[in-house]
């Protein structure tokens, strides 16, 4: 797997190569422990040291690697990562998914349910890339819609490590076949139909089952991408 080329426009040298260094990382292709040299990678990528040193900084910054002395060490993405990491999604989307400006626009509404039906024709031809772009579009359209500037922030520093394990996970997700991916579709149309509801207690439940279920899917993902 490569990280999607239309996903690294506009995007500086340095963000391209964290971009593929990160999913090497997350699925485990690069180690936990391995050391990264600066002269390798500039040389892998055909570029100056200089973008390579923003890119590690970019990965340490996101806890994935740890400058020390010797190089940049590979602290890669465990468990526990993955459970932190779902705790602070839960966090933002619960918190955008209960303002009640949004409930109320149709307008929103609607276009996230046409971003379902993108995933479904994306399934149909087994694009896992513009899959995971519609999902996490999905996901992205609630929380900009809150025009809460913290929590906007707060998502924009999760976001690239979110995106790479929606890629890798929604890759297999479709290579399971049509009812595993008819599940996942089916999990974002339960999401957004509590969300038509315009009640706080059964919308609250949705987004309570939909991260549950996620955590699990995701916990599995990476393991099997780990071992």
């Amino acid at each position: 797997m490569k990280y999607p080329a239309a996903w690294l426009k506009g995007n500086s040298l340095g963000e391209s190569i964290a971009s593929q260094l990160r999913l090497q990382i997350i699925r485990g292709q690069i180690k936990s422990g391995e050391i990264l040299s600066e002269n390798r990678i500039a040389s892998d990528f055909g570029t100056s040291r200089s973008p390579v040193r923003e890119a590690l900084r970019t990965l340490s910054a996101e806890g994935l690697i740890a400058l020390q002395r010797m190089g940049a060490v590979v602290a890669g993405l465990q468990l526990k990562d993955i459970i932190e990491l779902y705790d602070v999604r839960y966090l933002i989307e619960s918190f955008a998914w209960q303002q009640p400006d949004l409930t109320n626009s149709a307008d929103l509404l609607s276009r996230m349910a046409q971003m379902i039906d993108k995933m479904e024709l994306a399934a149909k031809h087994q694009d896992y890339v513009e899959f995971t772009s519609q999902d996490i579009s999905f996901h992205e359209t609630m929380i900009q819609a809150s025009q809460h500037a913290r929590i906007m922030h707060l998502w924009a520093s999760i976001r690239p490590i979110v995106l790479t394990v929606m890629l890798i996970t929604n890759e297999e997700v479709l290579s399971r076949g049509e009812e595993q991916t008819k599940y996942v579709i089916g999990k974002h149309r339960k999401l957004l139909s509590s969300l038509q509801t315009r009640d706080k207690s059964v919308i609250q439940s949705g987004i309570e089952d939909y991260f549950a279920d996620s955590r699990r899917t995701l916990q599995a993902s990476i393991k099997g991408n780990t071992n």
